[in-house]
């Protein structure tokens, strides 16, 4: 039996319209399921893609994950994983090896069946894009060291799907960055306001002056004219920084070019996540204590209707009722104050008040990072006053964090009469 095993499994990769429902008839056909959890965004309930899935017994979590792991839910292949609520196992790096050069059609259950010849695996995903295609690489975490080492000298430079691959360990990106010598230690520049009659070669012939060029390339577009920007890669650090010392800001044909140090691809998500961060900070701050969030709204409240029905209470800048891609309510919304004092006068008058058919809830909106503190101050709080589940079978259950809210038939509260519901929702929102 895994030695990590746990009667707690982590199920993830799934379709938003997967519910805890759905989730107990599937599992509990492996065996009895103790509770069950759709992990989902604490204001607009949508689910965040994963769940919780606990037994009462180990050795049916395993037959579980043994029979289960990457069959379809809705048309999606699931992933199954034992539930660690330790994180050094999985941050320690141990066992943990890095695939790369992927055909595009091996996706994680093929990549699993691959590598678990070699030894018993916690966890293997191939990575995506946005929409759902392989990025040609993956990750597989063994629960050995032996099992790592095993599948990186058997598969690395063999022939996957007719393409040779590389297996390796895995290098968190805080150790590649300093094997590199950082941010600092640089030789591939960026240069901009080239001319656009430039090709490479003149672009390499400009930049010689200040050491040897591996290579120089002006980027074209689809019709492959120059789009007045391009790279140069130095054979060494101390060329490319003269390069950015002595040419930055200098004129070329009347204009002055740019040159600095080429940004990586995540250093240039980063710094826009950045700014994108403080353009929402700022934006936050200027409708502090006076954005309102709505919900539990009537189907047929729309943006006028719930302007009209907190206009007495001041100055409204916007009233909007959030709707789907088909039009249709979701049932909350925002309205926003020209004052403090009129927000909190209408959440004072206007929470619980029925509108339309329906008691309304009103708070002040909160940032993303003011619910996260809130969630982890509930989840603190349920962990430590937390439901402790029946003991298996085999061994006592394990409770995942956050007290789940899905119970199976024999947990439920003695006053259900037969033939009820045998859902139960917790009663944190």
């Amino acid at each position: 039996m895994n030695a990590y095993a746990t009667a707690s499994l982590y199920v993830g990769d799934l379709h938003p319209e997967v519910t805890e429902a759905l989730l107990f008839e599937l599992f509990n056909a492996v065996g009895p399921v103790a509770s069950i959890r759709v992990c989902r965004d604490s204001v607009t309930r949508r689910s965040l893609g994963y769940a919780y899935v606990n037994f009462h017994s180990v050795v049916d979590a395993e037959r579980a994950l043994e029979t289960m792991n990457y069959t379809l839910i809705k048309n999606k292949p699931c992933r199954i994983m034992w539930c660690h609520r330790d994180p050094s196992l999985r941050k320690s790096g141990t066992g943990n090896i890095f695939i790369k050069n992927l055909d595009k059609s091996i996706d994680n259950k093929a990549l699993y069946d691959t590598f678990s010849a070699f030894g018993n695996i916690l966890s293997c995903k191939v990575a995506t894009d946005d929409n759902g295609g392989s990025k040609g690489y993956g990750f597989v975490h063994y629960e050995t060291q032996d099992a790592a080492n095993m599948a990186v000298t058997r598969v690395n430079g063999m022939l996957l799907n007719a393409k040779k691959v590389f297996v390796g360990f895995f290098v968190s990106r805080k150790e590649r960055s300093a094997g590199e010598g950082g941010d600092d230690v640089f030789t591939n520049v960026f240069t901009k306001n080239v001319p656009v009659e430039w090709d490479d070669e003149q672009l390499k012939e400009f930049f010689a002056q200040c050491g040897t060029i591996k290579s120089a390339v002006v980027m074209k577009s689809n019709e492959g004219k120059p789009r007045g920007f391009g790279f140069v890669n130095f054979a060494e650090h101390a060329e490319a920084a003269k390069a950015i010392e002595e040419l930055n800001g200098k004129e070329v044909n009347g204009k002055p070019i740019f040159v600095g140090r080429a940004q990586k691809k995540r250093e240039r998500e980063r710094e826009l996540r950045d700014k994108f961060e403080q353009l929402k900070l700022e934006r936050a701050s200027k409708f502090s204590g006076v954005n309102l969030y709505v919900k539990n709204l009537d189907d047929g409240i729309d943006d006028e209707k719930l302007r009209e029905a907190f206009a007495p209470f001041g100055n409204i800048s916007s009233a909007k009722v959030m709707s789907d891609d088909k039009g249709v309510s979701r049932g909350f919304g925002f309205v926003c104050f020209g004052a403090t004092e009129e927000a909190t006068k209408a959440v004072a008058e206007m929470n619980g008040h029925i509108l339309g058919n329906k008691p309304l809830y009103v708070a002040l909106a909160q940032r993303k990072d003011e619910r996260k503190n809130m969630l982890e101050q509930q989840h603190t709080q349920r962990v430590t006053g937390g439901v402790r589940l029946p003991r298996g079978p085999e061994s006592q259950s394990q409770m995942y964090p956050g007290a789940p809210f899905f119970y199976s038939p024999q947990q439920m509260p003695p006053q259900v009469r037969a033939g009820a519901a045998i859902y139960a929702l917790s009663s944190n929102p």
